[in-house]
């Protein structure tokens, strides 16, 4: 019914940048929040990032000051510029959005496939 398609990952050296997107498609009437998460390898999954329909944003502490999250409603899609990036940085990203679709009455979580992001030399 809605589907949300990550891109962007993929492998950088520390200190370097990455942009993901993730574009939610299907029978939707509205987005209120999308987000990304991340899991890092054997941890568990954790807020990166949300932004509101308004421009309201959030970030985790540890990406603070170098994570910037953006969104076009009119695209349904919601960006995360990644910069100044660490090792630590490294895991597997995934977009979140709390979507009405077309008919329904209350929003819904839907997730994407995730996307790999590895910060090595």
């Amino acid at each position: 019914q809605v589907q949300l398609v990550e891109s962007g990952g993929g492998l950088v050296q520390p200190g370097g940048s990455l942009r993901l997107s993730c574009a939610a498609s299907g029978s939707i009437l509205g987005i209120n929040v999308m987000g990304w998460y991340r899991q890092p390898p054997g941890k568990q999954r954790e807020l990166v990032a949300t932004i509101t329909a308004g421009g309201s944003t959030k970030y985790a502490d540890s990406v603070k000051g170098r994570f910037t999250i953006s969104r076009d409603n009119a695209k349904n899609t919601v960006y995360l510029q990644m910069n100044s990036l660490k090792p630590e940085d490294t895991a597997v990203y995934y977009c979140n959005a709390g979507v009405l679709v077309v008919g329904g009455l209350t929003l819904k979580d839907y997730w994407g496939q995730g996307t790999q992001v590895t910060v090595s030399s």
